[in-house]
């Protein structure tokens, strides 16, 4: 990719957060039981599971919903859930996202779709799916399909994410892609099945292979197979364009007029789970901030590229994407963001890695605080150093301080072969960090008590450790800055 083509592509990703997008489609609740397995049930040829803990999140039409979130665009959100716990944490989820409108219909007596992936040591046990596919009430697909064109008047792109699990009736997709015409809003269609005559006129539809296969019953194990079955489809129901996702062979867009293949951009494939999502919101929020159609295709690759790299249902940011674009070089490459530090931490422990966590201001880096990371490093498999931003050292140690910024100071701490992971944190202390990484291990400087380390309670209530590391004495910043100023 050339230097100007990186500087487009990173200017379109800048104004994701103009973006506005209406998600209607099946909503879905994902959840993660881990544990680790180390024996057979005497009561039949099956491992048993000791569950560690348990993660929730929106899935299906919600998980595109949390990508949007994830690269900063708006979103309406407009679904339909049963009256059950399912349904009821479903809504709290969507609800307590930033940025989201939801209008999550309850429909009295339906079982909202669950998915349950059983994990140990990285591998998936099972899936146990509760689910109705039922299509839903005339009236209340009616009233779904009123809140939802008011929701496209207040948006620029819609996306109809189709799980076949009943919301998107043949009815409901014509009848929101009519209104989308009328409002000169597009339309992305993520579909299922093999009659996509209920897609008829989308601007946008977005198969993987399978889909398309199923689609057409042509072959389409070549490009020259994909272009093809491309074009009978944009041919017999009049698209505007199709966006095939190849998996490992990346992406193809095919309209009236162009057809371009998008090589795979991932590095790494660790796990593929909803990277058609990702696909789906990155091509809405790219449209809605008005990026030219070829481009907004390119960026959803490089976003599915970098989530089937991460672990689970993940999602891909703003950021993420402009280092995709133009990676980070040498010790740059570990400085990250919480999010990022994160979900590196999750793919470490996935792989039975035990992962640390430090803190501090690091300022003006010394013989000391190379000693108490070298300590931190031994203590576990992989070092996430969390250090405060210039706004809080200031608060911390008064107005002249930090000597060095906050930029020098992550890029010498990454530097170390001790340290693993750099992000920064703008509050007082690292209590929201640690929230978000989780750290199998807690380690300050011997001058503090366990009592004293914060976040210390929180590590151990999820089975992590506190340690604390001998101090090399002799060694301050402090002191350092006043011999200078001396």
């Amino acid at each position: 990719m050339t230097a100007d083509a990186q500087h487009d592509l990173a200017h379109y990703v800048k104004r994701f957060n103009r973006a506005s997008v209406l998600v209607v489609g099946d909503a879905m609740l994902d959840r993660y039981v881990y544990g680790t397995v180390t024996r057979v049930s005497p009561e039949a040829p099956v491992p048993i599971l000791t569950v560690t803990r348990e993660v929730a999140m929106p899935g299906g039409a919600g998980n595109v919903v949390r990508n949007l979130i994830a690269l900063d665009a708006a979103a309406a959100f407009v679904s339909v859930v049963g009256d059950d716990q399912a349904g009821s944490d479903l809504t709290g989820l969507v609800g307590g996202q930033e940025r989201v409108e939801p209008w999550l219909l309850v429909h009295s007596g339906r079982t909202t779709t669950l998915k349950t992936r059983y994990i140990a040591q990285g591998q998936h046990l099972i899936r146990a799916d509760r689910e109705e596919t039922v299509e839903l009430p005339p009236k209340l697909a009616d009233r779904l399909v009123r809140i939802a064109l008011d929701a496209m008047a207040a948006t620029t792109v819609t996306v109809l994410s189709d799980y076949r699990k009943g919301v998107l009736s043949e009815a409901v997709c014509r009848a929101l892609i009519a209104g989308a015409k009328q409002l000169g809003r597009k339309i992305i269609v993520d579909p299922k099945g093999r009659d996509w005559e209920r897609y008829r006129g989308a601007d946008v539809v977005k198969p993987n292979r399978k889909e398309l296969h199923e689609a057409t019953g042509l072959n389409v194990d070549s490009e020259a197979g994909i272009v093809a079955a491309a074009q009978v489809l944009i041919a017999r129901y009049e698209f505007g364009a199709v966006l095939v996702t190849r998996a490992e062979d990346g992406m193809s867009l095919i309209t009236p007029h162009e057809i371009r293949h998008y090589p795979a951009e991932a590095k790494e494939v660790f796990d593929v789970s909803g990277c058609g999502d990702t696909a789906a919101a990155t091509l809405a929020a790219a449209l809605a901030a008005e990026v030219p159609l070829a481009e907004a295709a390119r960026l959803a690759n490089i976003a599915s590229g970098i989530v089937v790299g991460k672990v689970g249902t993940a999602v891909a940011r703003p950021s993420d994407i402009l280092e995709a674009i133009a990676p980070a070089t040498g010790a740059l490459q570990k400085v990250v963001t919480p999010a990022a530090a994160a979900e590196h931490a999750e793919r470490w422990r996935m792989r039975g890695y035990k992962v640390g966590f430090t803190n501090g201001c690091f300022d003006l880096l010394h013989p000391g605080h190379v000693h108490l990371l070298e300590q931190c490093r031994a203590m576990c498999d992989r070092l996430i150093v969390g250090i405060n931003a210039d706004s809080s050292v200031q608060r911390l140690k008064g107005p002249t301080r930090p000597a060095q910024g906050e930029a020098a100071r992550a890029a010498v701490l990454a530097s170390l072969a001790s340290v693993d992971m750099v992000c920064l944190f703008e509050e007082d202390t690292p209590i929201e960090l640690i929230k978000q990484i989780k750290p199998d291990v807690l380690i300050k400087g011997a001058d503090y008590t366990r009592e004293t380390v914060v976040g210390a309670e929180l590590v151990e209530s999820w089975g992590g450790a506190v340690a604390l590391a001998q101090l090399l004495p002799g060694h301050s910043t402090t002191a350092t800055l006043a011999r200078l100023r001396g």
